[in-house]
């Protein structure tokens, strides 16, 4: 794993023609999700938009169908807290699919009282970090049979808060909502960096970033006067948008010179220009000993291997 080579001056206009290339985006019906779809459409590649909700999804797919005529997305329903549903999702694709681009993208943040997925993991770390090792996973020999497949698993910058330790992974002992969303995120990354290590000898580049701060739907468990308050305070004078926010996703799946393992935020505060970067890891993350831990912790925990 080397040191990303930055482009001297990177937009999005910039990614080349992408027909015939396929995309999964998790969380593709909103937000950043939907951003990335977009960009992602102008290019020509096929889209398919992930997500728990078929009408928002269908709704999204319309918009894009509109704004790129050209564009045929597919949908494709799972539930991320859900193993059942993600191994019912992926199989299609891993049977006989193609996958080159995976944006691991989907999340949730700040849940206000501790509460479980269908498997009974806490719903943070759950959705965040063990729904995408196991999409990933099954996606696996999809992504294996591209060319140069990328997998692209959006952090964020709560990744290096002290509260991200990955100790106590369920919050049994204690909840915090943003504590456990701060696990959830250092997990990407560590994750990510064991990921281009155990496929070190094959296509596959896996790359984690930070979008920066941006008014999503993740902001949707912020409740109370007070909460709403800060949500409309921040939109306007702290927070970029889902446009910003989506670059350095974008960057990652298409510059080239992206090495396996990098660690990729916004250019600075202004996210809507620059070339995305190459930004400081959490404490630790890139300690082997830590990435096999969180592995093999959550191959126990889904039952779920990693199988090329």
């Amino acid at each position: 794993m080397h040191a990303t080579r930055a482009a001297a001056h990177w937009t999005p206009a910039d990614i080349g023609d992408l027909t015939g290339r396929t995309a999964l985006i998790t969380g593709g019906s909103g937000g950043i999700g939907l951003e990335t779809a977009r960009v992602l459409a102008g290019h020509g590649a096929h889209l398919v938009l992930a997500g728990r909700s078929p009408e928002k999804l269908e709704h999204a797919a319309a918009e894009l169908r509109a704004a790129h005529p050209g564009a045929a997305p597919d949908t494709l329903v799972v539930d991320l807290g859900s193993l059942a549903s993600i191994a019912g999702a992926t199989a299609p694709l891993a049977a006989e699919g193609t996958v080159d681009l995976l944006f691991n993208n989907a999340g949730v943040m700040n849940v206000p009282e501790r509460r479980t997925t269908a498997d009974g993991f806490e719903l943070t770390f759950g959705t965040n970090h063990l729904g995408h090792f196991a999409l990933t996973a099954g996606l696996l020999p999809a992504l294996l049979r591209a060319p140069a497949a990328r997998v692209v698993t959006v952090s964020a910058i709560a990744a290096t808060w002290r509260s991200g330790r990955l100790t106590d992974l369920m919050s049994e002992t204690g909840y915090r909502p943003m504590g456990a969303y701060a696990k959830s995120k250092r997990a990407n990354v560590v994750f990510t960096l064991e990921l281009a290590r155990r496929l070190a000898d094959t296509p596959v580049t896996a790359v984690s970033v930070h979008p920066g701060a941006a008014i999503t739907d993740l902001q949707r468990h912020t409740g109370g006067p007070l909460g709403r308050a800060f949500t409309t305070v921040a939109e306007h004078l702290l927070m970029g948008s889902p446009e910003g926010a989506a670059r350095p996703s974008l960057y990652a799946a298409t510059a080239p010179g992206v090495a396996s393992g990098a660690f990729l935020g916004p250019a600075g505060r202004d996210q809507t220009s620059g070339t995305p970067r190459t930004v400081a890891l959490p404490r630790g993350a890139d300690d082997p000993a830590e990435g096999r831990l969180l592995w093999e912790e959550s191959e126990r925990l889904t039952g779920v291997r990693f199988t090329p």
